[in-house]
């Protein structure tokens, strides 16, 4: 089920004219064999800071723009450009900078799990605003320093207005 941050549950059903901010997690991609068991375990085991972490926009149905599809969410991420390459995985987790690539796709269907709702977007539009944002985002990927946290903390913030969204939501969740 689908969460709101923290206990207001009036952050649900807000899409009347409002595009929905969430936050979601997955675990982290690896080379296939035994790292890839080892990102699955951990992701099952619900430690925080081995997930991956993406921005979707739900866009209400009064948005109207040519960069997105009013009928489907779009997922806003960054990781590196080869997430399964054993060498930039290797390179990432020893601190060095990776080439890394913001990621937008649609959905059809919003996550079950591991999903939160975080805010609304009530000015123009938020996937536009998304937009300009990864125009401006830089792509050298630093895990701890510049990720896939940073990234989605940074788009929550421009969007929402709400700082530091991913730690509350640590804090907060279930």
């Amino acid at each position: 089920m689908t969460r709101t941050l923290g206990s207001d549950p009036t952050l649900m059903g807000m899409g009347r004219g409002k595009d929905e901010i969430y936050v979601a997690t997955m675990p982290l991609r690896a080379t296939k064999g035994p790292a890839q068991l080892l990102m699955s375990a951990a992701y099952s085991l619900n430690l925080w800071h081995l997930r991956h972490f993406m921005l979707i926009i739900k866009p209400s149905t009064t948005s109207i723009s040519p960069l997105s599809s009013n009928s489907q969410a779009l997922v806003f991420d960054f990781q590196p450009q080869d997430p399964e390459n054993i060498y930039v995985a290797l390179a990432a987790l020893s601190g060095r900078a990776v080439p890394g690539i913001v990621h937008v796709r649609k959905i059809s269907k919003m996550p079950r799990k591991n999903c939160w709702c975080i805010g609304s977007f009530n000015s123009s539009n938020a996937v536009e605003e998304a937009y300009k944002f990864n125009c401006s985002w830089p792509t050298d990927l630093r895990v701890g320093e510049h990720d896939c946290r940073h990234y989605t903390n940074g788009l929550a913030e421009m969007l929402t207005g709400e700082t530091n969204v991913l730690e509350r939501l640590e804090n907060h969740k279930e």
